[in-house]
């Protein structure tokens, strides 16, 4: 099995930042994918960003330029850096890990933006 535990988010202002952080323990492999996805009351959920054990990285046209995924394999954390944020970003956002053994979630963590 494989545990999932967000952390960082908040309310913020407008063009504000928040960095959400992901710690993966249990069997986690070293091949896998980590990401973020989130969804905001009413509406499904939707990828926001993800990240390759390689570094390699696929963003939502929604917060390409914006926010930044990136990853501690040493540590097994994943983090969002997410800039300029807006009140469409507000939503509870889910870390994910896709590993040969199954596909993992967390618990999610609520990103509330101001306008």
């Amino acid at each position: 099995q494989v545990q999932l535990v967000e952390s960082g988010g908040g309310l913020v202002q407008a063009g504000g930042s928040l960095r959400l952080s992901c710690a993966a323990s249990g069997s986690i492999f070293s091949n896998n994918i980590m990401g973020w996805y989130r969804q905001a009351p009413g509406k499904q959920r939707e990828l926001v960003a993800q990240i390759t054990s390689g570094g390699r990285t696929n963003y939502a046209d929604s917060v390409k330029g914006r926010f930044t995924i990136s990853r501690d394999n040493a540590k097994n954390t994943v983090y969002l850096q997410m800039n300029s944020l807006k009140p469409e970003d507000t939503a509870v956002y889910y870390c994910n890990a896709v590993q040969m053994t199954g596909t993992y979630w967390g618990q999610g963590t609520q990103v509330t933006v101001s306008s």
